[in-house]
């Protein structure tokens, strides 16, 4: 076989897997109705295995402010939506791998943002735990991955579109009970979720 035939063939594969990968990447998150998560839009969120608590919501943890990210103790319809703001202005739905924004369509007596936000190392377990408020700067932006399965993803803390040159501790939302409330917090096990539009 030719060399030149090899090299251009090597060529057009890596093309293919690079524009599959690009793809991937750029994939819209969907609901359980298989229809893109869009701006804006009010959604629940929910773990994809069930006996893993409810719907996620606010939790006053300490009986003042801030309010924790976490979910409800049962598989009930209670919980808060959530609304998404892709990083990127043109992004109209929510991609994979993509950066965004957060936060639970709630007032509250806190007076401050429900937005999520990277908060600090829970003392006890040593994880860090998912408050609200707005930083202003990398802790309110997470992003979605793919989970195993169609239709089920993971969350993450890693805002690599927001700064692709800063160097995180990149982690992955999982649940952590204290005290009966089951809190959001990276660090530990990892909860599969699905969406459902409110």
């Amino acid at each position: 076989m030719d060399m030149r035939l090899i090299g251009t063939l090597s060529l057009v594969w890596l093309f293919m897997a690079t524009a599959a990968l690009a793809q991937s990447d750029n994939a819209s998150v969907v609901d359980r109705n298989g229809n893109p998560l869009e701006r804006g839009q009010e959604y629940y969120i929910r773990p994809a295995i069930t006996d893993s608590g409810g719907r996620f919501t606010l939790i006053n943890r300490t009986e003042s402010c801030p309010l924790y990210a976490g979910q409800e103790n049962t598989d009930s319809p209670e919980g808060l939506p959530v609304t998404f703001e892709p990083f990127a202005e043109e992004d109209d739905t929510v991609k994979v791998n993509r950066d965004f924004k957060l936060t639970f369509s709630a007032a509250t007596t806190c007076i401050m943002s429900t937005t999520w936000m990277l908060g600090q190392n829970d003392t006890q377990s040593g994880r860090r735990l998912i408050v609200t408020g707005d930083d202003g700067g990398y802790g309110n932006y997470f992003r979605i991955v793919q989970a195993q399965f169609s239709g089920i993803y993971n969350i993450q803390w890693c805002p690599t579109q927001v700064c692709p040159t800063c160097r995180f501790l990149c982690g992955t939302v999982g649940n952590l009970r204290e005290n009966g409330k089951l809190l959001l917090a990276l660090d530990g096990s990892v909860l599969p979720v699905v969406f459902e539009r409110a």
